[in-house]
């Protein structure tokens, strides 16, 4: 069982009656959060951030709250995703389409943030490109190994078209290599070798190999890069990592390749193709 799980639980219509407001208030969010999507009492809630208050079509008279709850589990603090639906003064956190099966909590993430938009995220393409990309992966999901290179691509091909953004999500429990892996790509952006990236999609290494030697010995043989353990330990790199962590954090960000175009959540990872086409 994940951690998450051991601190939340999820049902799939929960309603709890709120002030008849289309927004509730803090306290309001909070209540809801202790009663009924929090249910381990070893878990401290500290509060509810709300990261965006949308609307969709699909759901016409809901308001959509996307939130992190703020806990404190174990003297670890943890920011928990949660989305909320809010109508008539009743919150749910699933909205599911008998006829379909569609939950709308797996349908919607935030608006990215112009402030996401940034140099030292730039990866491929002109920062002045019609359209912008924006990517969270780990070099060793396989899915991620898949898309992510032709995303790459396109981009190097088409500059004036796209600009890829990239933020490094290691999915450590499943690839702990990657631990390290990141920091080398972060060190190889930073000194402006953007294709030492693109190349560490392709290197062939055990996931589970945590041994720093051995892991910068096969990316030197595979990409031709040299880097030192003192350069990827370097505090500043170590604190981009934790930096674009806390990033998926606040984009509600679950798994990797999570892909967003033009600020908006690209579930199906292919919305490049048309504009390159």
């Amino acid at each position: 069982m994940s951690l998450m799980s051991r601190l939340l639980t999820s049902t799939l219509i929960v309603t709890v009656a709120l002030s008849a407001s289309a927004q509730p208030d803090n306290k309001s969010l909070v209540n809801y959060v202790k009663k009924s999507v929090v249910k381990n009492p070893e878990v401290k809630v500290n509060g509810v951030t709300v990261l965006e208050s949308k609307t969709v079509k699909a759901l016409p008279g809901w308001t959509v709250l996307l939130t992190t709850m703020d806990l404190t589990y174990k003297k670890k603090e943890i920011h928990a995703p949660e989305t909320m639906f809010i109508k008539d003064g009743l919150i749910t956190g699933h909205l599911v389409d008998l006829k379909t099966g569609k939950d709308y909590r797996n349908e919607i993430k935030p608006t990215v943030p112009a402030s996401m938009y940034n140099d030292a995220h730039l990866l491929f393409g002109n920062k002045d490109a019609k359209h912008k990309v924006l990517i969270f992966s780990d070099p060793q999901c396989p899915f991620c190994q898949e898309l992510v290179p032709e995303i790459f691509k396109a981009a190097r091909e088409n500059p004036t078209t796209l600009a890829v953004y990239y933020y490094h999500l290691p999915l450590l429990r499943i690839h702990p290599v990657s631990d390290v892996l990141t920091r080398v790509m972060h060190v190889a952006q930073h000194e402006g070798k953007a294709d030492m990236v693109d190349k560490i999609y392709s290197l062939k290494i055990d996931p589970r190999e945590t041994n720093v030697t051995k892991i910068l010995a096969a990316v030197k043989k595979h990409a031709n890069y040299d880097v030192t353990p003192a350069q990827i330990n370097a505090k500043k790199v170590k604190a981009a990592i934790k930096a674009d962590a806390a990033a998926a954090g606040k984009m509600m960000v679950s798994g990797t390749p999570t892909i967003y175009l033009d600020g908006q959540w690209d579930k199906m990872r292919n919305g490049y193709e048309k504009l390159i086409k």
